[in-house]
């Protein structure tokens, strides 16, 4: 009689410990690593997490929220989160208060360094972000050597389908991360590849090269400018000409986006900025003299309203870090007469919000 009551107590309790609704299914992780069964993303998407340490006196979960795991008899330390917004979260365990990534999962750098990451699915209607049916283009690595910061360095670059199929020439979309990440983050965090793969077989973006570059460097423009898209237009069919090119980033990225495009609206007609804005008081001047660029805008507003097709900005929503910059520099702009389309989601300062500004912004490049 006990041993039947413990076998269905392990039943009720599931895999995680906490008590569970039978009919609430759960899948693998995209992200959990071969021959792992954990994380776990429930089919109302929560995430169930187990870690083996049974020496260790306490572990959490960081999900930006923190959770307290629970040690069962075999020393596996587990949790369930409450429901998770889709997309894609960054998380570490704490184990006896030490930050360690989750042997179970994929790691990206992220926040400085290497982050374990889990992805929430989307709604099954809602299949932008999903990896479909379609003809797939292909992301490259590339190496180079810098003489501006006297090391070698990498681009990761997309080719739309059927790149090494034709003789065309494509137009491209520079594209940035933000701090703390590197130029893998676009093209790992961000699904850069499945986003365009699916609107270019929709007909909802023009095929497009995308060049996703290292912006840890202390002269972003100069490096953009005099050696990433000259190697580029030297290595890849590409149409010359600011009428077909783009500058994109994220955060900091949209920070160096705007100051090399104001300095330089020659060379771009199109400008994405997602989740940033000029800081409002920026004493040390860490990302160049402010006032000088909106000088620069107010004596000759009509050139860049002239220059750039698209100025387009986004936001995820009052829970954004870069809301209050973002907000005073639009108010700025608005002064000015700039002209610029904005787009607001709700999901803070966050992978799920990029790309949904990469979706939106792409579907506007090069008309």
């Amino acid at each position: 009689m006990k041993i039947a009551y413990l076998s269905y107590l392990f039943l009720v309790l599931g895999v995680s410990g906490y008590a569970q609704d039978k009919t609430v299914g759960y899948e693998k992780s995209m992200w959990a690593v071969r021959n792992s069964e954990y994380p776990r993303v429930t089919s109302d998407h929560r995430a169930i997490f187990k870690i083996v340490a049974p020496d260790a006196n306490s572990v959490q979960l960081d999900l930006g929220r923190k959770y307290n795991m629970k040690k069962n008899i075999k020393g596996e330390w587990e949790c369930i989160t409450d429901s998770l917004g889709a997309g894609f979260h960054y998380y570490s365990l704490l184990i006896d208060g030490v930050a360690v990534n989750d042997p179970s999962s994929e790691t990206f750098y992220g926040c400085g360094r290497m982050m374990s990451g889990i992805d929430i699915p989307y709604s099954d209607d809602d299949v932008r972000f999903s990896i479909s049916d379609v003809p797939h283009g292909e992301i490259s690595m590339k190496r180079y050597f810098s003489k501006i910061s006297n090391e070698w360095r990498r681009i990761y670059v997309y080719t739309p389908p059927f790149y090494n199929k034709d003789n065309k020439e494509y137009p491209v979309l520079y594209l940035q991360h933000g701090g703390g990440e590197d130029e893998r983050g676009w093209s790992q965090q961000g699904l850069t590849d499945i986003i365009l793969d699916n609107l270019i077989a929709k007909g909802e973006a023009i095929p497009m090269i995308i060049v996703m570059t290292d912006g840890n460097t202390k002269d972003f423009t100069g490096s953009l400018l005099n050696e990433c898209i000259p190697l580029v237009e030297n290595a890849y069919r590409v149409k010359k000409g600011k009428e077909h090119r783009a500058l994109a980033g994220l955060s900091m990225g949209g920070i160096q986006t705007l100051n090399t495009v104001i300095e330089n609206p020659d060379m771009f007609s199109y400008v994405g900025v997602f989740s940033s804005g000029w800081f409002s008081n920026d004493k040390n001047k860490m990302f160049g003299d402010v006032e000088k660029y909106y000088n620069m805008l107010q004596n000759d507003t009509k050139k860049y309203n002239e220059s750039f097709k698209q100025f387009f900005i986004t936001m995820g929503g009052k829970e954004d870090i870069a809301y209050s910059n973002c907000q005073n520099m639009l108010k700025r702009f608005d002064e000015i007469g700039v002209k610029y389309t904005y787009f607001e989601t709700p999901g803070g300062h966050t992978w799920p919000v990029w790309r949904e500004s990469l979706y939106r912004f792409a579907k506007l490049l090069f008309e």
